[in-house]
């Protein structure tokens, strides 16, 4: 009898860390997950970093008024500014920015705010034929990510201290390279204009590929406004899966896949060092405001002029945003007007 209960007692015991294994691996799965990316990829990652994807701007300044060079954030946790750029370039095609975001990034909140400018936006393209005006995807044409970099720091009268470009193409591999992404269509998406690529998104699947994902930014049937907000959904979810701790096995895969469709003047450590504070931490929650235009013709040329009301108040939520002494409760978050879809799309995609 009392050796039965010394057995009974034992596989209780052994139950009992069982359990405590399970539950700790649970609650701490995202520290040991960091402490497992450090030890074994972060050199890796680095050193795939260094050699394809670092790319400092050979001229680093501004050409706006009072501007100065802007010095690497010391342990990125204070806000720092970026300039995200998508481009869409196929096969022998000009590259032009498909998509043109000015992102203040909050590492110690672990908050992200994403500022777009419609690829139709009329602006001065600083350094081009004395500052001419065009639509702001042409400064990258002309002039690459420095002309961008310029161009947005411009209009929006704030430094960006780094920018990131990426090109779609070789994005989509990747969102097939961590198993497709969750997108809110509600209704089938038909790209059927007489000049555009004919493809069809069906609606309310659990999962994308990347060429659908891809289709997902590139549809324009419905508005410039309205392609702008897909492209931030898509970078939302696409940056929460990439981060998510089922993807750090992948992430020197992805960086291969990547390749040349990704430069960055950020240094490889900064991004390795932000990469395990957002894999350690909470969620990343991103806030998304547009700088909405109005359409007009000008010698047979669509542009959309810039909206003052939104241009202030892009500038106000950078100036807020960038101030390392606003606490987290008094960030200013876009209204509904800035994360919401025109009435007009919501069948398609909400």
């Amino acid at each position: 009898m009392m050796n039965k209960l010394k057995k009974i007692k034992k596989r209780y015991i052994a139950l009992i860390l069982v359990l405590v294994i399970v539950a700790g691996g649970f609650l701490f799965q995202k520290p040991l997950a960091v402490l497992a990316f450090d030890l074994f990829l972060s050199d890796q990652v680095e050193k795939t970093l260094t050699d394809k994807s670092f790319v400092p701007l050979e001229n680093n300044t501004t050409k706006t008024p009072n501007s100065v060079k802007a010095e690497p954030v010391a342990l990125k946790s204070d806000p720092f500014s970026l300039m995200l750029l998508g481009t869409d370039q196929r096969k022998n095609e000009t590259a032009r920015s498909d998509t043109m975001m000015y992102a203040v990034i909050r590492p110690e909140d672990y908050k992200i705010l994403l500022i777009s400018v419609p690829r139709d936006t009329y602006t001065e393209i600083i350094g081009y034929k004395d500052n001419k005006k065009d639509k702001i995807t042409h400064a990258y044409a002309f002039g690459g990510q420095q002309m961008s970099k310029d161009t947005l720091e411009a209009l929006l009268g704030h430094d960006i201290q780094y920018y990131a470009t990426i090109n779609f193409q070789g994005l989509k591999d990747a969102v097939d390279a961590i198993g497709g992404v969750p997108l809110p269509i509600k209704k089938d998406i038909v790209n059927k204009g007489k000049d555009h690529e004919k493809f069809t998104i069906k609606a309310n699947k659990s999962n994308y590929s990347g060429e659908e994902a891809l289709n997902y930014t590139r549809y324009r049937e419905d508005s410039d406004f309205n392609r702008t907000k897909r492209q931030q959904v898509f970078i939302d979810v696409v940056a929460n899966k990439m981060l998510s701790i089922s993807q750090i096995g992948n992430i020197p895969e992805l960086l291969d896949i990547m390749g040349d469709n990704f430069k960055t003047d950020i240094q490889p450590s900064m991004i390795i060092s932000l990469a395990k504070k957002f894999m350690g931490g909470k969620d990343m929650d991103i806030s998304s405001f547009t700088v909405m235009g109005e359409g007009k013709r000008m010698d047979g040329i669509y542009y959309d002029i810039v909206n003052e009301e939104d241009l202030t108040k892009a500038k106000a939520l950078i100036d807020n945003w960038m101030n390392p002494s606003t606490p987290v409760d008094q960030l200013i978050e876009p209204g509904k007007a800035g994360n919401a879809l025109e009435p007009s799309a919501t069948p398609a995609v909400q």
